[in-house]
């Protein structure tokens, strides 16, 4: 079992005037390098607690169909299913339809699938779906918000405690 990100979020659900004012850090700092240290605190964010904040698509691989006919999708929440694929031998896909398949609301949302008789003759499948709280920052629980904030923060600190001259390059 693997899963990859298919498509990144549009946007970062913190801007950089909300750092900027959250870390009391002045106007001439570097707006790039603020948006990767965003980004970094986002994507650790959402790895401790298996979330997807913005909207994004992933792909989970399976090595065969699960004989318990259901898998867990490990971002939360999910948002929709995108397409189930199901692949023969020879490589050729199946398009598992919606009516073969039913997403659960629970943590981890969990993914059942229809039994099928040639369900052993599969290869492995693929699932894409769309997972996150929203397409805006808006959308986002504030609590998270505040936790990528948190997190750059202290970083932050640590980063201003160490002189310039032992910093690596």
């Amino acid at each position: 079992m693997a899963m990859h990100l298919i498509t990144p979020p549009a946007i970062e659900p913190v801007t950089v005037s909300e750092l900027r004012s959250f870390l009391r850090v002045s106007p001439d700092e570097d707006d790039v390098l603020l948006t990767q240290i965003i980004r970094t605190a986002r994507e650790a964010v959402e790895a401790q607690a298996g979330l997807a904040l913005i909207n994004q698509t992933w792909r989970l691989r399976l090595d065969r169909w699960p004989r318990s006919g259901r898998v867990a999708l490990y971002r939360h929440p999910v948002r929709e299913i995108v397409e189930v694929r199901a692949y023969a031998p020879g490589g050729m896909a199946f398009i598992i339809g919606t009516g073969e398949r039913y997403l659960q609301g629970s943590r981890p949302q969990r993914l059942y699938l229809s039994p099928r008789a040639d369900a052993h003759w599969f290869d492995g499948m693929e699932i894409d779906f769309l997972a996150g709280f929203g397409e805006t920052a808006a959308d986002v629980p504030d609590a998270l918000k505040r936790a990528i904030l948190m997190h750059i923060a202290d970083n932050y600190k640590v980063h201003g405690s160490i002189g310039r001259e032992v910093q690596p390059a």
